[in-house]
């Protein structure tokens, strides 16, 4: 059987008889672009991307045009020294690029190193370093933060000093030969979001994230003929996730919107109009819907789902209220694929982010006894080590010994497991904290808070306290039309008094603009760090000040 025909047969049997998969076995070489890419794409005439600006312009490309498309650019970065095993940093926005210089460097059996557009000359030139980064392929407008020593290349314009990625359109878009990459050569290196230390660098190779993404594929319920739109921005992982792989190996369509500022009315008319089918967003842009009206109903949506943070249960009962349709949740991290989630036709329990997903040993391990138990870090077994897990962090053996330690990769978060298996959600091992001696989850707290209408978002970290040794104090942001006043501070705490227990209780709370990585995760370190160092502001409001509290 060719490593098309296996690849197709994994695909099919998740899509039609999940219970029933195991990760496929591919021979000496295989390699995702050729052996499924092209094959699927050669002279299909169905959209398989599909972009729309902000200022309502479009441009749709078939599979064929993508195909021949990357055939070129892979053609030509061969001719300027593009080889198997090197990397090529990819620096781009949500544009055709994108995607053709991703297939472009499959292609060559090269190494893609996605990059955000949104870092700086220092931390570009660190990832440089660590990646051993040969080419990179960039915006023409981010040229001056490269200095000398890789080959550039600039999209969108020409720059000194730089190659003109235009020129690719100049290059014969005939099949190229198969690099002939083995299953466990390297094909990926992701750079993590960094939300409690520096950004690690993790490695994947031909099979675990192509392979790896059946499960991603399978959780997001994206089939042949789909239109998927998934809300996240180039460099990370996630982008990969369902903006390239899991629709791709579906045949459904990626649809994206391309817009500069967040607009929620606008993208749900784009949902509605481009006949959206299947959608992913992280649980910040629900939140940000469900404040925004969603009266004019789900459009075509079929299938929606939510990753990169724990999803609120508040969340998911206000979209089930007002479109019918119940969230997903899924967990995952830039060194696996999906391996938790709430799959199509599974019962969904609120607030539980599902089950280990087929093909994925998930096992919760007691921090402290290094035990299995039924509530613990979420861990998986390397005595039957999954396809979709990372090899490892790239040039790190000290956190490769940690991350791997006793037998199980560790995620660093902490859940709970309920009689029927389902996995509910406590928070980073970093994050969760003590209070008056009882253990204290921030997203529990969290959640709670942001059914609030005056909050959007919402940290909860512990504050110092001479009684207590530590309380819970919450971070807010703001909803529109609300003000940071004590009237507002009286109410938001009444209303998580009402609805936490007493343990849980916020004692202090401050409206504050809540520190992010750079990808949009919550840097709850530095709110820690804050506290720790006393630096409160004069905006904090603690409990004790208010007497109708007391009543």
């Amino acid at each position: 059987m060719s490593s098309h025909d296996t690849y197709r047969a994994a695909r099919d049997l998740m899509l039609s008889d999940p219970d029933a998969f195991a990760w496929p076995s591919f021979g000496s070489s295989f390699n995702w672009a050729h052996d499924w890419f092209d094959v699927v794409a050669e002279g299909n005439t169905t959209t398989a991307l599909h972009i729309v600006e902000e200022d309502g312009s479009e441009r749709a490309y078939s599979y064929d045009e993508v195909r021949r498309r990357s055939n070129r650019v892979a053609r030509w970065l061969a001719g300027h020294g593009v080889g198997r095993g090197d990397s090529v940093m990819i620096m781009l926005g949500n544009q055709a690029e994108l995607w053709e210089s991703m297939l472009a460097v499959m292609k060559l059996g090269a190494v893609i190193m996605p990059t955000t557009t949104a870092l700086g000359p220092a931390d570009l030139a660190d990832r440089l370093e660590r990646g051993s980064v040969r080419h990179v392929i960039a915006r023409v407008e981010d040229a001056g933060k490269f200095a000398e020593g890789p080959v550039v290349i600039s999209v969108g314009g020409t720059a000194e000093g730089w190659l003109d990625y235009a020129d690719t359109s100049q290059a014969s878009d005939d099949p190229l030969p198969h690099p002939r990459t083995a299953p466990d050569d390297r094909l990926l290196l992701y750079f993590t979001s960094g939300t409690t230390s520096r950004p690690k660098l993790v490695e994947h190779t031909q099979v675990s994230y192509p392979v790896g993404h059946l499960t991603t594929m399978h959780w997001i319920g994206v089939q042949p003929g789909d239109v998927h739109l998934n809300i996240s921005s180039p460099g990370w992982a996630k982008h990969a996730w369902s903006c390239f792989f899991a629709p791709w190996i579906a045949e459904a369509t990626i649809f994206v919107y391309n817009y500069a500022r967040f607009d929620a009315a606008a993208l749900l008319g784009q949902i509605r109009e481009k006949g959206v089918t299947t959608f992913c967003a992280p649980p910040t842009v629900w939140r940000m819907l469900i404040k925004a009206d969603l009266s004019g109903g789900p459009g075509g949506l079929r299938e929606v789902v939510a990753a990169g943070e724990p999803l609120n249960p508040e969340v998911v009962e206000q979209v089930q209220k007002q479109w019918g349709l119940t969230i997903r949740d899924g967990f995952g991290q830039t060194e696996t694929t999906l391996s938790v989630g709430n799959v199509p036709g599974a019962p969904v329990k609120l607030g539980s982010m599902g089950r280990p997903l087929r093909g994925v040993p998930i096992v919760l391990v007691d921090p402290i006894t290094g035990e299995r138990a039924d509530e613990g870090e979420i861990c998986i077994d390397l005595g039957q080590r999954p396809m979709s897990l990372m090899v490892g962090y790239h040039g790190d053996e000290e956190r490769n010994a940690e991350a791997m330690a006793g037998g199980y990769y560790h995620t660093g978060d902490i859940a709970s497991r309920d009689e029927d298996g389902y996995l509910f959600y406590i928070g980073r091992t970093d994050d969760v904290f003590k209070a008056s001696d009882y253990k204290i989850s921030p997203f529990e707290l969290e959640s709670v808070l942001i059914e609030h209408p005056a909050v959007t978002e919402a940290a909860v970290v512990p504050a110092p306290d001479e009684l207590r040794l530590a309380v819970p104090k919450a971070y807010v942001a703001l909803s529109p039309g609300w003000e940071p006043s004590r009237e507002t501070a009286l109410e938001i705490l009444k209303h998580a008094r009402e609805n936490l227990a007493p343990f849980q209780r916020i004692r202090r709370l401050e409206f504050y603009e809540l520190p992010k990585t750079v990808s949009g995760k919550i840097r709850r370190v530095d709110l820690r760090t804050r506290e720790e160092e006393g630096g409160a502001g004069t905006g904090e409001w603690r409990d004790d000040q208010f007497p109708e509290l007391r009543r």
